[in-house]
């Protein structure tokens, strides 16, 4: 059974930042609903393990996906097959392209898959209800990712104005003037002396004759 899908979604975040996000396994291991496991096998290759339920079957397909035609900033195909047991298998690719847009990126992607086994028998229409579900949650994932990792860079640069004007304005002191060198104290003058007063010889004998009358 094969399936198409087609979408757009803008993420918030530059060209360049969107292509590192898609070239990254841990980021598209955290956007994938129901991945257990992407671990890198080459330059553009990697072994994932994704568990999900399509209608009554849960199912756990282990896989490998490999990424060509890559054009950096621009786009590349992505291919993959992966084995579910009982349950069938799947296999298809993607081609994924970026363009500028208004607040970020625009992507555009145009989906290819087949699907076998047991899980075909249950219809079309549910399994392109599933598959249109998991591809809305892979982007919704990859757009909050997006947003966080632009976030700190767009914060700062909104935060440096408004610090800048919030920020107290700390005057200067104005230079201290120079106090001028008190005149040096004049020396101390020496106290003076007490001129001792000569007593005459006949006070003398007067005081000598009056106390004798006491």
């Amino acid at each position: 059974m094969a399936m198409t899908m087609t979408g757009d979604v803008t993420l918030p975040a530059h060209r360049p930042k969107v292509w590192a996000l898609l070239n990254d396994p841990e980021v598209l291991k955290a956007c994938i609903p129901g991945c257990e496991s992407l671990e890198k096998t080459g330059d553009n290759g990697f072994a994932a393990v994704v568990k999900t339920k399509i209608g009554p079957v849960s199912t756990t397909f282990r896989g490998k996906v490999e990424l060509s035609d890559l054009a950096p900033l621009v786009g590349y195909t992505i291919k993959g097959d992966g084995e579910g047991g009982i349950a069938g298998f799947a296999k298809g690719g993607a081609k994924v392209s970026l363009a500028d847009a208004p607040g970020g990126t625009l992507l555009h992607y145009d989906v290819e898959a087949h699907v076998g086994g047991k899980i075909a028998q249950l219809g079309a229409r549910l399994i392109d209800g599933v598959a249109k579900n998991m591809a809305d949650k892979f982007f919704a994932n990859f757009a909050a990712i997006a947003a966080a990792s632009a976030a700190p860079a767009g914060a700062a640069e909104s935060a440096a104005p408004s610090m800048a004007a919030a920020a107290p304005v700390v005057e200067s002191p104005a230079p201290a003037r120079a106090t001028p060198p008190a005149p040096p104290a004049a020396p101390a003058r020496p106290a003076p002396q007490a001129i001792p007063t000569k007593t005459s010889w006949f006070r003398r004998i007067w005081e000598w004759l009056m106390s004798l009358w006491r």
